[in-house]
């Protein structure tokens, strides 16, 4: 079973962390309505759906994914990057403690879990925004016992690895699994290995999609790219992202994954 680890929306979610994008009113009913829908579509799909408790004082805490990077056998503890969202961290470790052996990221590293797309054998970490060098080594020393590589990726205009490229399967090592990606914010180069699609470029935000056994969860504000990604092959669904988007968020974001 995949567990789906969420939290709610914080009301002061209008006072989140902003990096790339302008500030503009977030309305928090509709964000909730957002988050409600994306959980029921968790469900729906086969996750058991969990909430740590909420967190209102603190306003980007729905994004739960950077406070962790969970793998078959430990889950990282993340440091992120801006100081305001570290208090984020605590519940995120208790919750993940029943399931999980527990490596942190320690000072003077940081990481955010939205830098980091875990493939089979090599975990790619986007280096420059909220991750940083010492972050990465850190991670590198966390998980090469358990036979995964890491490898260093520069993003540009975008906030997370994960905003510029997510996964839309995963083959096993000797398979080749696919990747979606906006190439204006991420090389591809560092992705040969994978089966590619990019981005309708009239919708550069949709490179960050949820992978969910089978299935594709995109934003339903992108339809031009769920068409790209389903015309490989690839069974799709959508869900509301339009408010949650407006804080720097996406799909990924909202939710860590555990297999249990």
């Amino acid at each position: 079973m995949l567990l789906a680890l969420t939290r709610a929306v914080s009301p002061r979610i209008e006072q989140c962390e902003l990096t790339h994008l302008a500030r503009t009113p977030i309305d928090y009913a509709r964000a909730v309505e957002e988050h409600d829908a994306y959980e029921a579509l968790l469900t729906r799909l086969g996750c058991r759906v969990e909430r740590v408790p909420d967190a209102p004082d603190l306003p980007d805490s729905v994004f739960v994914e950077d406070a962790a990077v969970v793998f078959d056998r430990i889950a990282v503890i993340a440091r992120p990057g801006a100081q305001s969202r570290r208090p984020e961290v605590a519940a995120m470790e208790t919750a993940l403690r029943r399931y999980r052996t527990l490596a942190r990221i320690e000072p003077p590293g940081t990481l955010d879990g939205g830098d980091v797309l875990v493939t089979p054998g090599t975990v790619f970490v986007g280096v420059g925004g909220r991750t940083n060098v010492d972050g990465v080594r850190q991670l590198t020393a966390h998980v090469a016992p358990h036979g995964f590589e890491v490898v260093p990726v520069h993003v540009r205009e975008c906030l997370h690895l994960k905003s510029a490229v997510t996964a839309v399967a995963l083959a096993p090592p000797a398979g080749k699994s696919a990747l979606v990606i906006n190439p204006a914010w991420v090389d591809s180069a560092h992705f040969a290995a994978f089966d590619l699609i990019d981005v309708d470029p009239a919708e550069p935000a949709a490179a960050n999609v949820l992978l969910i056994n089978s299935t594709v969860i995109c934003p339903a504000e992108h339809p031009r790219t769920r068409r790209l990604i389903e015309a490989r092959g690839f069974v799709t669904e959508s869900v509301p992202a339009f408010e949650l988007a407006k804080a720097e968020g996406g799909l990924t974001c909202c939710a860590v994954l555990v297999a249990i």
